[in-house]
């Protein structure tokens, strides 16, 4: 009898362990949401692949502009989105955070002041996260946070709409906020929202970059890697192309990335996995490094 409840004991630690590695662990993030043929969001989520799936982007806002939510071909938020509500709560269901992306390569946004930062941060509590609103595009879905992809202007009023943001949280983790800075250290756009030690997660676009990107040899993205840890995030993420068509530059293939790069940053205490743009390239890239990350 005392062998078996051991036996029952151990089992029941090693399921523990298990889980506990599973929640706290490495994820691969994905942006969703630009390329109307990359598949639902249900179906990004079900693939098991993904820790994080960020929808993007609301690229119009600021400065006296009526933010604008752009999801491609997936719907009109101006009319209706409500259908993307029940994905959400899929993905959510299943443990994988949904974020909301601003800015982008190709947005029109800017912050002309504090107040306008202020502004902006109420506008995303009240329309997609746990506020309030007569016009919620996404419907009743509660997002989990917010993703700044902030690629141009000089960098002011960002670490105001972070402690707005940040301001929601009232005590319990309620609004996730991450970055996606580029590589070159320190980022122009980013570096003073980022100085501001509010932002759990970093995903670094290592790509597009030749400074600081992969290109044969792994030495400039991992001395650019090994500034980035320095910097103040819960945890930081590799940020790559998902094929050689989804940027300029950068795609590390699948074997150099598990043999070359990813035993070296793992051992970064910050380390939090990779984030891939995007879903529309990811033909198999997320499956064939996903037992890596």
């Amino acid at each position: 009898m005392a062998a078996k409840i051991v036996s029952v004991l151990f089992l029941i630690s090693l399921l523990i362990f298990a889980s506990f590695e599973s929640s706290h662990g490495s994820q691969i993030v994905i942006y969703w949401g630009q390329n109307g043929d990359e598949g639902s969001l249900a179906d990004t989520c079900n693939s098991g692949n993904y820790g994080t799936v960020i929808l993007a982007f609301v690229a119009t806002f600021g400065n006296g502009q009526t933010p604008a939510l752009n999801l491609a071909g997936h719907c009109d938020p101006a009319t209706n989105c409500n259908s993307l509500s029940s994905d959400i709560k899929t993905c959510q269901q299943a443990g994988i955070k949904v974020l909301l992306s601003i800015g982008g390569g190709a947005g029109g946004y800017s912050l002309s002041s504090t107040d306008d930062a202020n502004t902006f941060a109420d506008y995303l509590w009240n329309t997609y996260l746990g506020g309030q609103s007569s016009t919620r595009p996404l419907g009743d879905a509660v997002l989990d946070g917010i993703d700044f992809d902030i690629e141009s202007g000089d960098g002011r009023f960002w670490d105001d709409l972070a402690r707005a943001l940040a301001g929601h949280n009232n005590g319990q983790k309620t609004v996730y906020l991450s970055a996606a800075p580029q590589c070159p250290f320190p980022d122009a756009s980013l570096s003073t929202a980022i100085a501001t030690g509010l932002f759990d997660y970093v995903w670094v676009q290592f790509y597009n970059n030749p400074p600081c990107q992969y290109d044969t040899s792994a030495d400039n993205l991992l001395s650019s890697w090994n500034q980035w840890t320095t910097v103040q995030a819960n945890q930081i993420f590799l940020g790559l192309p998902a094929s050689t068509d989804a940027a300029g530059s950068g795609f590390i293939p699948a074997d150099a990335l598990t043999s070359q790069v990813l035993p070296t940053i793992k051992g970064s205490a910050k380390y939090g996995g990779v984030m891939l743009w995007s879903k529309a390239y990811d033909s198999g890239y997320s499956s064939a490094i996903k037992s890596s990350v």
